[in-house]
């Protein structure tokens, strides 16, 4: 098979190698990719958005299966556009996207089908929503409704910021003003990522990890597109990964198809973890980012049969093996991220990183310049220092070593990566 991954991140660098591996996989190609990506898959200088050309590339280079990495495509229906022109797309339609590109209807659905959720209301304007925020008080959420990035919710501590979050969202403080903003009670828990592979009428369990999102040691500043992951989540035992398939992943693909609107692709359930059990905080339509990086590193089973199986509705009988190993990422960014950020500063000691035994580094924001192998940081997130150990303290001790070979005085990262999962393990 010819397969095309879309995206550049570490998630789409994780999905390659694990693709490249795979004996079905006779030519593997990846739009626009990044340095990392060009050892496991040609990079294509593709426009993502550019449907016509994607579709163009597909024909001209007889490409059999599509894999699209980012949100924004989906959302922009690339996979209806590829399918029309009789080219095989892994990822949800434009109208089951809405999953993730509208957080009111997917508060909506929640409500209708009782999937377990935070209770909520939707704003069109300013005035309503603080009146909202004063009756109910703080701490209360205010998430935009569209795709931002993942820059559009706050978790707002006080009625003040609360009001400012919703000022900041209807005046266009995430790019262009919000049209719709949600609401919501704030839940008490624990965090976890979920996954589960969807063909429109059934899903499988993946595997649960958790990340890192504040920019900070201890969990501390701004938020961030991820700081790092491990997988699996201690928190997720058997059996609340069944209550998970059973009260939220099994009852949003019936949903979904009794409003002719089917779900086929991965389902990334955002989760809360309270007394009372799991509680949907949000759905993400692909494969997350860290996440992606330990999923992949787990997984002992053939990627490409199961992205397949999902597209054509085979996922009924069909079972994947995962590693027992735990596996960590450590995300390493561009001093100043998630504020501004210097390009182009060049990155040592990469090859002598990966020796480290249990190692994988996956890229993510990398380039390299034509005639020069060295490689430079070209973004806000830039490297995957990933590792397996027989737990997380030895995947995450793993990941440390390496990263203190790396030199790139431009760059940091968090030293205290699974800090969750590694008190319980002690």
């Amino acid at each position: 098979m010819n397969i095309l991954i879309l995206g550049s991140g570490g998630r789409e660098h994780a999905l390659a190698w694990k693709m490249a591996a795979s004996p079905l996989a006779d030519k593997l190609y990846c739009a626009p990719g990044n340095a990392g990506i060009t050892r496991d898959a040609e990079c294509v200088a593709l426009d993502v958005a550019d449907h016509k050309a994607v579709i163009a590339f597909c024909q001209q280079a007889k490409i059999d299966l599509v894999v699209v990495g980012p949100e924004v495509p989906l959302c922009a229906g690339i996979v209806d556009d590829l399918e029309k022109a009789g080219i095989k797309a892994f990822g949800p339609s434009k109208w089951a996207a809405r999953l993730e590109g509208s957080k009111g209807f997917t508060k909506d659905l929640c409500k209708a089908n009782k999937i377990p959720t935070a209770a909520y209301e939707r704003f069109k304007g300013a005035g309503a929503a603080k009146d909202y925020v004063r009756q109910h008080g703080a701490p209360i959420v205010v998430k935009a409704d569209g795709l931002a990035a993942g820059k559009g919710v706050v978790v707002a501590e006080t009625i003040a910021e609360a009001e400012a979050a919703i000022d900041m969202m209807f005046d266009g403080g995430l790019g262009q003003p919000a049209w719709e903003i949600v609401i919501e009670d704030c839940l008490v828990g624990e965090e976890a990522s979920f996954f589960a592979l969807c063909d429109g009428e059934s899903a499988i369990q993946l595997a649960s990890a958790q990340d890192h999102k504040r920019v900070g040691d201890g969990d501390k500043g701004p938020n961030t597109g991820g700081m790092g992951a491990y997988s699996p989540a201690p928190i997720m035992t058997p059996e609340m990964n069944q209550r998970v398939m059973d009260e939220i992943i099994l009852p949003t693909v019936r949903a979904m198809k009794a409003m002719g609107a089917p779900y086929k692709g991965v389902l990334f359930a955002g989760l809360m973890i309270t007394k009372d059990g799991p509680q949907l905080i949000e759905y993400n339509v692909r494969f997350g980012d860290p996440e992606t990086q330990v999923l992949m590193l787990r997984l002992m089973s053939d990627l490409v049969p199961a992205l397949l199986a999902a597209r054509d509705g085979q996922l009924k009988n069909f079972d994947l093996r995962w590693y027992p190993d735990a596996a960590l990422t450590v995300v390493m960014a561009a001093k100043g991220y998630p504020g501004a950020y210097q390009k182009r500063t060049l990155i040592e000691g990469l090859d002598e990183a990966a020796q480290v035994d249990g190692v994988e580094i996956f890229h993510a924001g990398t380039i390299a310049k034509i005639g020069d192998a060295r490689i430079y940081a070209n973004g806000g997130r830039v490297l995957n220092i990933c590792a397996r150990g027989k737990n997380v303290g030895e995947a995450q001790r793993r990941a440390y070593a390496a990263i203190d070979k790396i030199k790139w005085p431009e760059g940091f990262c968090r030293r205290d990566i699974g800090w969750q999962a590694i008190a319980r393990e002690k």
